[in-house]
């Protein structure tokens, strides 16, 4: 299978290239092709001829984009359209990632698939451009909503936390924001799975399906466990405090859970708890956290 990945250098581009090393796999980083460029964006596609476009792409400064639009929905807007507008050309399969950004966050339980997409600042508006400029063409795609994203590599919430409790005694983070962290590796893992399940299957499976870790926490309940499992917890504090008192130029929804069960009910099973891929994850820094031996998802058929 000869698989083409934008954004090879980004946290899940980075743990997209552990699945498919034994495949004809084509890494590009934004060096290599500009997603502002259409035109660039076509010919790599074009160059590479794919069976499977993977966009682990994405402008992801959240808060920057507030004051960065253009740039913010050239990458997360037009150029995802592009993508697939080739990908029907050339009879590809597109991955593509999205966010639940989307949403406003006022409802009450787990945003599904069918609830309104209400985005309340210009990084969600620009994945829902995205999402939109995908299911505008013929292409066979499959669309991902993902939420709270980290890794070993590079900045997110998890690495950030482990370098303050290194540096500092004290935390204050958000407590009334809860969502479902997930980390890229488990986002990988069930993507490989999943194209394993479509190249098998007989029945559509092209379409937008939610795909976050099991269970919920708040981003302040998330900062005590890292720092529990990562045994910072005699060392530092960490206190809770409203979204108000932490003011930031980009509006986030206090609501970011996801109901996966679209996901589970077609592909027959969920990701692991977001406790398990923090573990995971931790374990690789060398930092605690019981080992999962890779596994990455659990059969909900089990």
């Amino acid at each position: 299978m000869k698989v083409l990945l934008f954004g090879a250098n980004g946290q899940l581009g980075t743990e997209l290239q552990r699945f498919w090393m034994s495949d004809e796999l084509v890494s590009i980083t934004r060096n290599e092709c500009d997603l502002r460029d259409s035109f660039a964006i076509s010919r790599t596609i074009r160059n590479a001829s794919p069976q499977v476009i993977l966009n682990a792409a994405a402008y992801t400064a959240v808060d920057q984009a507030e004051s960065d639009p253009e740039n913010c929905l050239a990458i997360n807007g037009v150029a995802p359209g592009v993508m697939a507008t080739e990908a029907a050309r050339c009879g590809a399969l597109l991955v593509h990632y999205s966010t639940d950004y989307v949403f406003d966050g006022t409802k009450a339980g787990a945003y599904d698939e069918s609830d309104e997409a209400n985005p309340r600042n210009q990084y969600g508006k620009s994945k829902l451009e995205g999402e939109r400029a995908i299911q505008a063409t013929k292409a066979n795609y499959l669309l991902f909503r993902t939420s709270w994203v980290f890794s070993p590599h590079g900045k997110n919430f998890v690495t950030t936390m482990l370098r303050l409790a290194k540096e500092r005694d004290s935390l204050k983070v958000v407590d009334d924001q809860i969502g479902s962290p997930t980390s890229a590796a488990a986002i990988a893992g069930a993507t490989a799975r999943v194209i394993r399940i479509v190249g098998n299957d007989s029945k559509p499976s092209a379409g937008l399906y939610h795909m976050t870790a099991a269970g919920e926490v708040t981003w302040c309940g998330f900062a005590r466990e890292i720092c529990r499992r990562a045994h910072f917890e005699q060392t530092i504090s960490v206190t809770p405090i409203r979204s108000e008192d932490y003011p930031t130029p980009a509006h986030r929804p206090k609501n970011s859970r996801l109901s996966n069960d679209r996901f589970s009910e077609k592909f027959g099973f969920r990701l692991s708890s977001w406790q398990e891929q923090l573990d995971e994850t931790l374990s690789s820094l060398g930092l605690a956290g019981r080992p999962l031996g890779g596994q990455e998802v659990r059969s909900s058929k089990s």
